[in-house]
């Protein structure tokens, strides 16, 4: 009973605190990462934070002495000479790989497996080009079966070369950026799905300094992480002061009609079955390459799925759009004679919800419901609900489709969770910078 007791204070403590960090922070629209061509990494251990009070140690790659779960996001150009310098100040030699990249060498360091490795106190430097435009994934080299686990992991994205296409914005929102040198990869806003699990029986091993009894064969998670963080911590802002360590967020806003480039990434052992709310979502690419026929045939073996299933080491891109078309009803609440919003659907305006909506006495409306069942659109609330959604906005739990993977330590909400957010056209989100 009491146990029964501490697992729904803990579970009512993680809402509140979901509540406070979304309505305390503007969401930002961006993906967080470091751009330039030169980076100098150092291989440390720090504690991460988990939803049920827990503190683990990880290790993780990070800049200026600032250790971070996962390494920094890598944004580059295409075509430019990269060069990575991991100091290492682990107890155990570290390495780094880079799939995908072309003409990978390095200097210093010792020979290992997969890559040159740092022994404890040493640097190792590696080249590589950026060739290919795409989101990829890097990674230690050397024993990857304990130290990705344990957070020797990032995501890389690089952008194509060339000037974005020139569209009708009242046809289609004018894009922000491309996934890929194919026009129809182009996006409005992007966003980042590095997906993680560890398992803290071996994080507690080896932060005891007991290396000789981890057994990764053994290996059963229990806590999954969407860039870092598992939820709600999610939804709080980028470089959240509480979670120093953990400095990603992951919390998509758009626009109905805009186009948000979905960069998923299988960052462990695990498979991952992520999932979006309302709409099927397009994927586009694998692995930084375009699913297409032939090159220059653009995404055209493209697939609608209801849910991707991220495997370890995959990448997968994929574009969603929201617009309320094919509902049979005005997601504005419009009358007839209201004018039509951008890229409304001119099919069903003014068309009236097509049920009775039950009386506020009797209705039970989530934190974020706004009171009305339409976009933009407030209204009565039950007395204590909501007030949460001041822009009376859509939301969507993006999640992982593992029910396992939305718990923390077998807590629930956490896990692989967030939310994708549907705005008005008139509220304003900080917009993408590709």
């Amino acid at each position: 009973m009491i146990r029964t007791v501490k697992k729904q204070m803990l579970i009512t403590v993680g809402f509140l605190m979901m509540v406070l960090l979304f309505t305390a922070f503007p969401a930002r629209a961006t993906i967080d990462g470091l751009t330039g061509s030169e980076f100098n990494f150092t291989a440390q251990q720090g504690y991460v934070l988990a939803t049920e009070g827990n503190s683990i140690l990880m290790w993780g790659y990070g800049v200026n002495g600032n250790m971070q779960y996962p390494g920094p996001t890598l944004i580059l150009n295409e075509g430019d000479a990269i060069t990575v310098t991991v100091t290492n100040q682990l107890s155990v030699p570290t390495s780094m790989v880079f799939p995908g990249q072309a003409n990978v060498t390095a200097s210093g360091g010792i020979p290992g497996l997969l890559a040159r490795e740092a022994l404890p106190g040493a640097t190792v430097t590696y080249y590589f080009t950026a060739s290919n435009p795409g989101t990829y994934t890097y990674y230690s080299g050397t024993q990857p079966d304990l130290q990705v686990m344990m957070g020797l992991v990032g995501a890389i994205i690089i952008r194509p070369l060339g000037a974005l296409p020139v569209v009708d914005p009242a046809v289609e929102p004018p894009p922000t950026g491309r996934a890929y040198g194919h026009d129809e990869t182009r996006f409005n806003r992007e966003t980042l799905f590095l997906l993680t699990e560890i398992d803290p029986r071996i994080n507690k091993l080896v932060e005891q300094g007991r290396m000789d009894e981890v057994d990764t064969t053994t290996f059963r998670a229990a806590y999954w992480f969407i860039n870092g963080r598992d939820g709600p911590d999610t939804l709080a802002v980028a470089f959240e002061p509480t979670l120093p360590r953990q400095p990603y967020n992951s919390l998509p806003r758009m626009h109905p009609a805009e186009k948000m480039l979905l960069r998923m990434i299988g960052g462990g052992r695990d498979y991952h079955p992520f999932h979006c709310h309302g709409n099927q979502h397009n994927q586009i690419a694998k692995d930084a390459r375009l699913m297409q026929t032939a090159p220059g045939q653009g995404p055209d073996m493209r697939e609608s799925v209801f849910t991707s299933a991220v495997g370890p080491g995959q990448t997968i891109d994929a574009i969603f759009s929201w617009t309320g078309t094919g509902l049979g009803w005005d997601v504005y609440g419009h009358a007839p004679t209201d004018p039509l919003e951008p890229f409304e659907d001119p099919a069903y305006h003014g068309v009236s919800v097509p049920v009775a909506m039950p009386s506020v006495e009797t209705i039970v409306a989530g934190q974020f419901f706004s009171g009305g069942p339409y976009l933009g659109t407030a209204g009565q609330l039950p007395p204590g609900e909501g007030g949460f959604n001041p822009t009376s906005a859509l939301f969507y739990m993006w999640h992982s489709h593992a029910e396992r993977e939305l718990t923390t330590n077998n807590i629930f909400p956490g896990g692989m969770l967030t939310f994708g957010i549907v705005e008005k056209w008139d509220v304003i989100i900080e917009p993408s910078n590709p």
